[in-house]
């Protein structure tokens, strides 16, 4: 099993190391073992080794979901059942249980929750009778993916980020076409998916590019990306990550603290090639970027005011930059924070 470690932004206690110091390099959490770990944009979510859920951070909505909305500076145990996954983004967190079933928190101002109304729920809020086999939070929207394949969407939906061809928010999850979906991820204010037949497809807003379907138009229902197939995505502020399927990372739209990683700060409208070499994982914070290479080491670019790229600087990297010395099984991005798990 592996150990956790943050590093970046500490304002709300994100990090988890019982203080509300920023960070610039990598800090260890505590002396357990973990399986998962996600980033909103101000709190963070991990499962144990033992598969229970902690969170910790910013808890104004009720995102970290204690029951309460008072921050926590250290991983704070949340229920007494058994987890195989979350996603965090924005204000709510989403969870899926070890009986497959769904549950949301925190923020719920445009339904994001998914439980039909636009209260926010500080505890863990199981959504409707189906299970599921993933889930992604946007920045006030939520994306998820049925045990039947089939995609469904909920929350704020200005930009057409839920994909039902409207503008209209949804308060409750809504089903998007009729075809079936392997991964999806909510970025700020746009969506990507991987469909069964391992196409990219993008919907939402699309003013920096992030679509990258070669323009800044913004597209209310899914829409295909270029012809090539792939394995791994990763939505962030306003940019996007993808690895195909020959394991090459590809990134595009905002660009202006250089989180695309193609050496300048210009923004790209359509899919960039990164470097070289090949990858693992990808994972897209709100302005800054990391990557799991398939030599097992961690590499980050984009933004660091806060030191959320973790290689003890400042200073923003328009390029993939190789972080520390160890190997890496996770990475995750928060807003302007980061967690991994060290193998």
């Amino acid at each position: 099993m592996s150990r956790l470690l943050v590093w970046g932004r500490n304002a709300n206690g994100q990090l988890g190391d019982g203080t509300t110091t920023n960070n610039k390099s990598q800090t260890l959490i505590g002396s357990c073992t973990w399986k998962a770990v996600a980033g909103g944009d101000y709190h963070s979510l991990g499962i144990r080794a033992d598969d229970r859920l902690l969170a910790w951070g910013r808890n104004n909505t009720g995102q970290v979901g204690d029951g309460t909305t008072t921050d926590r500076t250290s991983p704070t145990l949340i229920g007494s059942c058994t987890w195989k996954w979350i996603s965090a983004r924005g204000y709510h967190s989403l969870g899926i249980r070890a009986d497959d079933r769904l549950l949301v928190w925190g923020q719920n101002d445009y339904g994001q929750v998914g439980d039909g109304t636009t209260t926010n729920c500080t505890s863990p809020t199981l959504i409707g009778s189906c299970t599921w086999n993933a889930v992604s939070g946007g920045g006030y929207h939520s994306l998820g993916i049925r045990a039947d394949g089939r995609l469904l969407a909920w929350g704020y939906n200005y930009y057409g980020q839920l994909g039902d061809g409207t503008t209209t928010d949804k308060s409750s999850p809504t089903l998007i076409g009729s075809c079936t979906w392997k991964a999806v991820s909510g970025g700020f204010y746009h969506s990507l998916g991987i469909r069964a037949d391992d196409r990219l497809l993008a919907w939402g807003r699309n003013d920096y590019g992030q679509l990258g379907n070669g323009t800044t138009r913004n597209r209310t229902s899914p829409t295909l990306i270029g012809s090539c197939t792939w394995k791994a995505i990763s939505a962030g502020g306003r940019h996007s990550l993808a690895i195909r399927a020959d394991d090459r990372l590809l990134a595009w739209g905002g660009n202006s603290y250089g989180q695309v990683g193609d050496g300048t700060t210009t923004d790209r409208t359509s899919p960039t090639l990164i470097g070289t070499c090949t990858w693992k994982a990808v994972a897209a914070g709100t302005y800054h970027s990391l990557g799991i290479r398939a030599d097992d080491r961690l590499l980050a670019w984009g933004r660091n005011d806060y030191g959320q790229l973790g290689d003890g600087t400042t200073r923003y990297r328009t390029s993939p930059t190789v972080v520390g010395s160890c190997t890496w099984k996770v990475a995750a991005g928060g807003g302007y924070h980061s967690l991994g798990l060290k193998v």
